[in-house]
């Protein structure tokens, strides 16, 4: 931060009145003051200094403590005018007033009353005091340029408060956004790998008398949890990009994109828990996909996880397809299988696969085959960021 923005705003704003009050004692300055109720101008004296310095060093105080700030330049103001002296440091009034305007947050509507109700008694001493040239209309146009002064003020607060609010809502949105996107990633990741070793648990109870492959779903059950707990750790790091080796680009950054022959691994892994599957894959993924290849893989997965639940023991078939400008993905069972006993879910993962799906522009349908088993389709456009 510059180190002029590290001192009090006091002493930032200090320098405009010593300016006002430098441009006040020039003689090229002398006879362009503000001049309301045509009083005989006189020559500065001791009373001037005093009326310069109420006019002009409050302007310190005009964001720190406005209301201070504008009745004390107020009383430099009207002793100027009462003596006629005229001088450039009445423009500090109208700048105490914009100020005041902008930053008092407490009793504005008392301030701008009690302001007005003074200016009444000044215009009619002044009108009083001199020469007679000045009519009424003189007064009311200085007292609506200052009142002009005020609304700009109150007009830059407002707008002020309008973009503050607008940022607030925009952080809003994207902790919400952020906050949907780990809660799909930990969907994901989670419901697939437990239900795997759900499945492969309860398929190890009655594997006890066949040693060989009770050893070999016991290995599938612990490569699926070592599998799960390295997710998690990935998906930890993008939570805290300073902790361990996984390393992101900072808060917000997407999840990395699925190795080569990630599908297949997915495909292996709901074999091993018990479920036929047929898999095809066409074509080859393109170099600059985006994130349609982490959604594609989410989609396989999704699905897999729906067949070991629903349709465990049903022939489940997977194709995949690859082109310049889209992934398309076709999974469906066959409805020959049964419900594992694994925990039901709430659809939340179709759901936020469909809205992942439609960030790309892509299309996503999931539903019921009218042969029995279920079909999840989605095309996925590539190259976007979801």
């Amino acid at each position: 931060m510059p180190l002029w923005h590290r001192l009090p705003v006091s002493s930032r704003d200090l320098p405009l009145g010593l300016l006002l009050l430098v441009a006040s004692a020039l003689p090229g300055f002398r006879g362009n003051g503000t001049s309301v109720g045509d009083v005989a101008t006189r020559p500065l004296d001791a009373l001037a200094a005093a009326a310069l310095a109420l006019e002009c060093l409050p302007l310190a105080l005009r964001r720190r403590s406005p209301a201070l700030g504008l009745a004390l330049v107020s009383l430099g103001f009207c002793l100027d005018q009462l003596r006629g002296y005229h001088t450039f440091a009445g423009t500090a009034l109208p700048i105490a007033l914009l100020s005041a305007g902008a930053h008092l947050h407490r009793h504005r509507r008392g301030t701008a009353v009690l302001f007005s109700v003074a200016y009444v008694p000044l215009a009619v001493t002044l009108a009083h005091t001199g020469r007679g040239g000045e009519r009424a209309s003189g007064f009311v146009t200085f007292y609506l340029a200052l009142a002009l002064a005020w609304g700009v003020g109150a007009w830059l607060r407002a707008d002020r408060a309008t973009e503050a609010e607008r940022r607030r809502r925009v952080a809003d949105d994207t902790r919400a956004e952020e906050r949907t996107r780990i809660a799909r990633e930990l969907h994901d990741i989670v419901t697939h790998h437990v239900t795997a070793m759900v499945v492969q648990a309860e398929a190890a109870r009655y594997l006890t008398a066949v040693p060989e492959r009770l050893d070999e779903t016991l290995s599938a059950v612990t490569d699926t949890g070592r599998q799960a707990i390295t997710d998690l750790r990935h998906l930890l790091d993008l939570l805290e990009p300073s902790h361990g080796p996984g390393r992101s680009t900072g808060r917000g950054a997407e999840p990395r994109t699925p190795a080569a022959g990630a599908l297949r691994t997915l495909v292996e892994q709901a074999r091993r828990a018990g479920q036929p599957v047929e898999f095809t894959e066409e074509g080859t993924p393109a170099v600059s996909a985006g994130s349609a290849d982490l959604v594609a893989y989410r989609v396989v997965q999704e699905a897999l996880t729906n067949a070991l639940k629903y349709d465990h023991g049903g022939l489940t078939t997977v194709r995949v397809r690859h082109t310049d400008k889209e992934i398309t993905v076709d999974i469906g069972t066959d409805g020959t299988g049964s419900p594992a006993a694994s925990p039901g879910g709430g659809g939340r993962g179709l759901a936020g696969l469909r809205a992942r799906v439609d960030v790309l522009g892509g299309d996503f349908d999931a539903g019921a085959r009218a042969g029995g088993g279920f079909a999840v389709r989605a095309r996925i456009p590539v190259g976007g960021a979801a």
